[in-house]
């Protein structure tokens, strides 16, 4: 009886070890997704509003406001900045990405590259979009 116990108790613990260990196969796909950030020149981020997104292009940092409806006529993109951020010879994928704050209104860029900044600010009303350097 007493030998009994002592197999059901290893036996046991070997199958509690097991459900606890994580499966290999998760990590080989974080590492892939990892690996194909710099692979993306365009990059959608959502704003607390739930119909506006801002555009990114990852290579030289310009950005458009998009806006989606179930209304036709209430879809549209525009531009955040009309100029990249950087010359073409110096563009690649994944250069730039667009970090959230407590305002919902505004956004940090941050070049990864070379670690400027910028204060990205977007709006539904054109006098009060715009983008500036963080210095």
């Amino acid at each position: 009886m007493k030998t009994i116990l002592i197999v059901l108790t290893v036996l046991l613990s070997y199958s509690t070890q097991a459900q606890v260990t994580p499966p290999k196969k998760a990590s080989k796909i974080v590492q892939v997704l990892d690996s194909n950030a710099f692979t993306t020149t365009y990059k959608l981020y959502e704003t607390q509003n739930m119909w506006t997104f801002i555009k990114l292009n990852t290579r030289n940092g310009l950005m458009w406001i998009v806006q989606y409806s179930t209304e036709d006529s209430s879809r549209f993109e525009v531009y955040l900045n009309l100029l990249p951020l950087i010359e073409k010879d110096k563009e690649v994928n994944g250069r730039f990405i667009l970090h959230p704050t407590q305002n919902m209104w505004n956004f940090i860029l941050l070049d990864q590259v070379d670690g400027k900044m910028w204060q990205v600010q977007w709006s539904g009303e054109r006098e009060n979009i715009g983008i500036w350097p963080i210095e």
